[in-house]
């Protein structure tokens, strides 16, 4: 059996692996990057390594320094978590030839189902169906535009390396597939060195399944039944469940007899995951059901299959790793109630999703569920990785038990000064599309204005905090008044009590609040701040403080001037100086967070100035480029 384990990852998966390991009595041994040097999961293992600085290609992508803190701390094994170097074949055999246990799949087999235009080819084959694409070798843009014409648009642009919704485009028309592959190629060329693609026809109601499979290293293969994925945004999973609502017995036995036939093509050893999507038009079917890609490794979402099968699948991944069969046979294995996750993200849903930098100063998360985090108060987003703070994981007897526990868990969440996701994963639960699992894969982006609204706060809560502040008696010099606003008698009534009356500001726009002398008919979430006191409704968050005369007017928002909404690296130029733009036209790519974000011209007109090069980093709020109008150019 393992004895020290060294874990080649970060943040909540790295946590995830270390409470296995110590209930089981193994050793366990971080490593970190210079940034992360105070994180979580370097406070919680018994040992830790620096392994260079934040950027991730100097550091968690280096197996070299990984392999050599292994042998210094005198680990007996490693395990990769996910993402970063967990299916890098290449990696997986160093680890091998170094003498150590490798808590994984053989390197045969990642790089059998790594690719996804051979990993295709073998599934055809084995008698798995497969999704109607193109999978050549000819990657000329003229080939590739040709065979997706001949495909039919929709088409999705895959990266045959790709995972994660990384590398990959859904093109709806011809006219764009050009754009679209340079685009994609940029991205994977950047995340997994290789630029080649493959291309599938876009399923027009997908749902997404995938199938948790674990093989031994004595031949057995079991799968512990499906989860649904479907809603994704920018493909990534936002929300997952298992088991797979609408799925019937028969289908769930089809697909999951396919996804170990799968497994079985490539003896496969270890956890995975086999990918399927599905025609949602109608009830799931084994007919109308295709295989996607195989994840050799343990899946972000692996928490709700834990959940339903009271299974911990990294004590499965050890166990294996060790040489030892499955636990169990697959007649043991069964379905026990609903479990969803929900991915909390440093993100402004308002601002069209863009990662929140910085310190996490407040951190308030629920305590009757299931919660996987790698991000404690007082730490920080980093713009170097994902910036997931926790997946929030529910379980109940049935579908609409866990969807409420889960809905009121992320009502519940306070993040400050980062922003989150939470108003918006409310939102979401809360829909009766959803309720009624009538959804596909572009759920999301087909309702992103109404999921994404922020309402405004109820009376009740701006009471709330209104009075909570003016209880504080915290009214600086620039306040409007130093004596209590309750003092008006704006509120005054002959015969019946005195509403309090009083101007605050609320997100910075200054209006009236009403309220009475009782106390809130139910409570609030409140958080006391520097700034005023910050009031949580349904996950989205308000700040209700003293209006202030210091506070000027916003800045213009049509002068052309274009700054960074967050520290990146450019990436792409698109125009020189001097270049006539229209409103809308993309400008430049700037990469953060491992995504893409195009900067567009505002208005019509000329290119001014243009302050940055291709890759150049800047930081957040740096001029990028201005445009000046065309009436004014020609002036």
């Amino acid at each position: 059996m393992i004895q020290s384990l060294l874990i080649a990852n970060r943040g909540e998966i790295a946590c995830r692996i270390i409470r296995t390991a110590r209930e089981r009595g193994i050793y366990t041994v971080a490593v970190y990057s210079e940034v992360d040097a105070y994180a979580p999961h370097v406070q919680m293992a018994d040992e830790a390594v620096c392994i260079g600085p934040a950027p991730a290609a100097e550091s968690y992508l280096v197996g070299e320094r990984i392999i050599q803190a292994a042998k210094d701390t005198d680990a007996d094994a490693i395990h990769p978590g996910y993402g970063f170097l967990s299916e890098n074949a290449d990696f997986a055999q160093s680890v091998l030839d170094a003498g150590l246990i490798w808590v994984g799949p053989n390197p045969d087999s990642i790089r059998a189902m790594g690719l996804k235009d051979s990993a295709k080819k073998l599934m055809q084959a084995s008698g798995v169906p497969t999704t109607p694409g193109y999978l050549g070798e000819d990657q000329s843009p003229d080939t590739l535009k040709y065979e997706a014409d001949k495909i039919g648009y929709p088409v999705l642009i895959k990266a045959v390396a790709g995972g994660g919704g990384k590398g990959m485009r859904k093109v709806e028309r011809g006219e764009d597939f050009v754009d679209s592959l340079a685009s994609c190629q940029r991205e994977a060329i950047s995340s997994f060195g290789d630029d080649r693609v493959l291309l599938e026809k876009f399923i027009s109601n997908p749902r997404h399944i995938e199938v948790q499979v674990f093989g031994d290293t004595h031949g057995n293969v079991v799968h512990l039944f499906e989860r649904d994925c479907t809603l994704q945004r920018r493909h990534q999973k936002v929300i997952e469940e298992a088991p797979a609502p609408g799925m019937s017995e028969a289908a769930r036995d089809a697909i999951c007899a396919a996804a170990v036939r799968a497994a079985k093509a490539v003896n496969y050893v270890g956890a995975g995951t086999v990918e399927f999507i599905a025609d949602g038009s109608g009830p799931i079917s084994a007919e109308t059901t295709w295989f996607m890609e195989m994840n050799t490794r343990l899946q972000v979402e692996h928490p709700v299959t834990e959940m339903i099968t009271g299974v911990d699948l990294v004590e499965w991944q050890l166990l294996i790793a060790s040489g030892e069969p499955l636990p169990n046979s697959q007649d043991e294995l069964a379905i026990h109630g609903w479990a969803m996750e929900a991915r909390l993200y440093a993100e402004n849903p308002e601002t069209g999703f863009l990662p929140s930098i910085g310190p996490v100063d407040i951190l308030s998360l629920p305590s009757d569920i299931r919660v996987d985090s790698g991000i404690a108060e007082g730490g920080q987003v980093s713009q170097y990785y994902d910036p997931m703070i926790a997946k929030l994981i529910s379980w109940g007897e049935t579908r609409e038990e866990a969807l409420t526990i889960l809905g009121k868990a992320c009502d519940s969440v306070v993040t400050w000064p980062v922003r989150n996701n939470a108003g918006f994963l409310s939102t979401l639960l809360s829909d009766f599309a959803f309720f009624d699992a009538e959804i596909t894969t572009g759920f999301i982006d087909d309702n992103k204005t109404a999921l994404t609204f922020r309402p405004a706060p109820t009376d009740g809560a701006l009471a709330a905090a209104a009075t909570s502040l003016s209880d504080t008696l915290r009214v600086d010099e620039d306040a409007v008044s130093t004596a209590q606003p309750w003092s008006s008698l704006a509120g005054f009534r002959l015969n019946s009590a005195q509403d309090n009356v009083g101007w605050f500001s609320v997100d910075g726009s200054i209006q009236q609040i009403t309220m009475t002398q009782e106390d809130p008919s139910e409570p609030y979430n409140l958080i006391a701040l520097d700034e005023g006191v910050l009031v949580v409704e349904q996950g989205w968050p308000y700040l209700v403080d003293w209006p202030s005369y210091a506070v000027g007017g916003a800045a213009s928002t049509t002068d052309g001037s274009v700054t960074s909404p967050m520290p990146g690296k450019v990436i792409a130029l698109l125009v020189q100086q001097g270049d006539p733009v229209t409103e809308g036209q993309k400008i430049l790519t700037l990469e953060a967070m491992k995504m893409e974000h195009s900067l567009t011209a505002p208005f019509d007109g000329v290119i001014e100035t243009l302050s940055v090069a291709v890759g150049d980093q800047v930081p957040e709020g740096a001029s990028l480029f201005e445009v000046t109008a065309t009436e004014n150019a020609e002036a």
